[in-house]
């Protein structure tokens, strides 16, 4: 099997094809080709087929996409895209690689399928971001697109051309919708997310961190990890369930920034809580305010993606993950 993954130098991308090398099969092939492609050079890890490639390079550039689809990848992970508060701030570069960068890849796919016997499984990373007020609590799978950020808009318009080219059958398309996910190892982004990742991550190892919204703000999260199996699943998933709608919401956890706060109390104590000092951003706050925080998520979860329970959980995964204890500790 060739997979082909962009935005392979990401976290998530690191850590998807750490698993996928380390798992050596997915779906019960084994991986035989991975070719890793970001704006940055891509790791890679041990255990990684001997006919891996890493290219740097960016995808939204004319003709890159089809140097990337010619050898026909029977997977396609398409992670590549800038982040939240990047894309509202430079709106240009938003729509040029959240966009027109996704159209690229669709498209070189789409002229690939016409010369006869390829349709690649093209599992697309989205975001929760594509949601919009006013909120049902819950808020259930069926409910309208209505997103309030560059980012969520650039996600949806994606989404729908995911699903059209799966309708005409260029490719097996599936969209998933990723919680924020927390905690991100390694250093702030420019995610407007990031601060919930930060007013753990920080504390957590010793240092200060900025809150810039209050405590009462609901959100949806999912750890890494479970990020990575969301891949894995979707890789695996019976597309035939999803009919026309081919994206969807992933499991999470459903909690406010005070339950994070006393989530970290738990795990680190008083002194990592003081860590956490309050400093106003009304550009952050703004984009946050548009956000979801609580989803039902039965489509996903009846196809068998499962996520955290609770935050405790989600600060376990980051101290095992990023964290484990040695013997000097």
């Amino acid at each position: 099997m060739k997979i082909l993954v962009t935005g392979a130098g990401g976290m998530i991308g690191r850590k998807l094809v750490e698993r996928l090398s380390a798992d050596g099969s997915l779906g019960g092939k084994a991986i035989t080709e991975l070719t890793l492609v970001d704006v940055v050079d891509s790791p890679v890890p041990d255990g990684a087929p001997k006919d891996t490639k890493v290219i740097v390079a960016d995808f939204s550039e004319t003709g890159v996409a089809a140097t990337l689809v010619q050898d026909r990848p029977d997977m396609i992970f398409h992670l590549a895209a800038i982040v939240s508060g990047e894309a509202e701030a430079d709106f240009e570069k938003g729509y040029r690689i959240n966009f027109f960068g996704s159209w690229h890849l669709l498209e070189a796919v789409r002229l690939e399928s016409q010369k006869g016997g390829y349709k690649p499984r093209f599992v697309f990373a989205s975001s929760m971001a594509v949601y919009g007020p006013p909120f049902p609590d819950p808020i259930p799978d069926d409910i309208a697109l209505t997103p309030t950020t560059s980012y969520g808009v650039q996600k949806a318009m994606t989404e729908l051309m995911l699903a059209d080219y799966s309708r005409k059958g260029f490719l097996d398309g599936i969209g998933i919708r990723l919680p924020t996910i927390c905690i991100r190892p390694g250093k702030p982004n420019k995610a407007a997310s990031g601060f919930f990742s930060g007013i753990l991550r920080e504390p957590l190892n010793g240092q200060e961190a900025t809150l810039p919204v209050s405590e009462s703000v609901r959100h949806w999260f999912a750890s890494p990890r479970a990020a990575v199996a969301f891949f894995i699943a979707a890789a695996n998933a019976d597309t035939g369930k999803l009919g026309v709608h081919r994206s969807m919401i992933m499991p999470g956890v459903s909690a406010t920034v005070g339950e994070e706060i006393e989530a970290l109390r738990r795990a680190a104590g008083d002194e990592a809580v003081a860590r956490i000092k309050k400093v106003d951003d009304p550009f952050v706050a703004e984009i946050v305010k548009g956000w979801a925080g609580n989803f039902t998520a039965a489509q996903a979860r009846a196809l068998g993606f499962a996520a955290e329970t609770d935050f405790d959980q989600i600060i376990k995964v980051y101290l095992e993950d990023e964290m484990p204890v040695t013997e000097s500790r």
